[in-house]
């Protein structure tokens, strides 16, 4: 990709602003400013609106002549994994309970930002030096950690943060050779990058984007913003797992950096509509667009809830391969999240040749004939 063009350079600034952004489930408050401050330069005031929950719900109405009886629902989710304060000690070290997936041994000796403050911490854990043999080959759980803020009492503790407030890792942005970005929650600000893109477009269907809350803790969001918006289709745009490593075979890679856009059969919490799948992979094919088949079955994402809201929607996920997700940093190109905003562009923009619509109408109305009459 050509980090001199304009879209390039765009997705490039949007995606390290929102890296940048803290946004620990239930605290999406940062992200959310953020987004809808990118969206307010492009998309009109009353297209805009939050939900109770906190979901950001953008709806494009189609061109002029288009089809504004299909609703394509695009979702993105904005919180990322972290930790919540769950008691002060005396001393004044903090306890926490981890936010999402996060795995026990990425926590000891990591730097944190704390509250609304960002107060400064680091997960403490005893020095090698004073380990005895049997504790230099254990993982120590979360619930055994601390927070070190350098205060010397629980009423000096108090006076920064409290209960209930929520840390993230403290990483560094930074580019990283060609076109290779290095940040904190790329899982998944790579997708909400890609549907600020896409929602600068004009298609001939209706697109409802949703910025998502709380997907790490049981796709909270999704699920309400999927019977509310009650669509025809839906795509989840997510930065998904890649195990593109030394000493790993082929088949256990997952995804790879570089090969392009990531769709995926199955996961642990939905099967993707295969004719949906299948328009996208052929379309992909059709435009020279690089993609490649996510090789796990595991982990999930928001289409879990959007695919069974209601009577069912048809949905699939196209993601962005991301080394090191769930952890305090992770790796991506920027060539692959263009991947990922070009085929659902052209996507929406032919969906209507594709016969897609056509056949999911057949499908259905074939499900709602009584069986008396088939």
């Amino acid at each position: 990709m050509n980090l001199h063009d304009s879209r390039s350079a765009r997705l490039l600034a949007d995606l390290e602003d929102l890296s940048r952004a803290v946004g620990v489930s239930g605290a999406e408050d940062e992200v959310r400013r953020r987004i809808v401050d990118k969206l307010r330069g492009f998309v009109p005031a009353d297209q805009i609106e939050t939900d109770t929950m906190g979901n950001v719900i953008v709806t494009r109405p189609p061109r002029a002549g288009g089809d504004d009886g299909t609703v394509v629902m695009l979702a993105a989710h904005m919180d990322e994994v972290g930790l919540m304060i769950s008691f002060i000690e005396s001393d004044g070290t903090l306890r926490f309970k981890k936010v999402g997936g996060i795995d026990d041994r990425l926590l000891p000796g990591k730097a944190v930002r704390i509250g609304p403050k960002g107060v400064p911490g680091v997960i403490g854990v005893k020095p090698i030096h004073l380990q005895g043999e049997d504790e230099r080959g254990r993982v120590e759980e979360a619930s055994q950690l601390f927070i070190d803020i350098g205060a010397d009492s629980r009423e000096q503790a108090e006076r920064v943060v409290r209960v209930g407030d929520r840390a993230v890792f403290e990483a560094q942005w930074c580019t990283m050779g060609a076109d290779g970005v290095c940040g904190k929650a790329l899982d998944d600000r790579v997708g909400c990058t890609a549907l600020l893109e896409l929602l600068r477009g004009d298609y001939p269907v209706t697109v409802v984007g949703v910025f998502t809350v709380q997907e790490e803790v049981g796709l909270r969001g999704a699920r309400v913003a999927a019977y509310r918006v009650a669509p025809s289709l839906a795509i989840v745009l997510e930065g998904t797992v890649c195990a593109d490593l030394p000493g790993r075979e082929p088949h256990e890679e997952a995804t790879r950096l570089g090969d392009g856009a990531v769709l995926s059969v199955m996961d642990r919490s939905s099967i993707a509509h295969p004719e949906l799948v299948r328009v996208l992979s052929g379309l992909a094919e059709r435009h020279g667009i690089p993609y490649q088949w996510r090789r796990t079955a595991m982990g999930g994402n928001d289409a879990g809830e959007i695919h069974t809201a209601r009577g069912g929607v048809p949905s699939a996920s196209v993601s962005v391969p991301c080394r090191y997700i769930h952890g305090p940093v992770a790796l991506a190109r920027l060539r692959d999240l263009e991947a990922v905003v070009r085929l659902v562009e052209t996507f929406l923009q032919e969906l209507p040749e594709t016969g897609l619509l056509q056949r999911l109408h057949e499908e259905r109305r074939c499900e709602d004939e009584p069986w008396s009459r088939r």
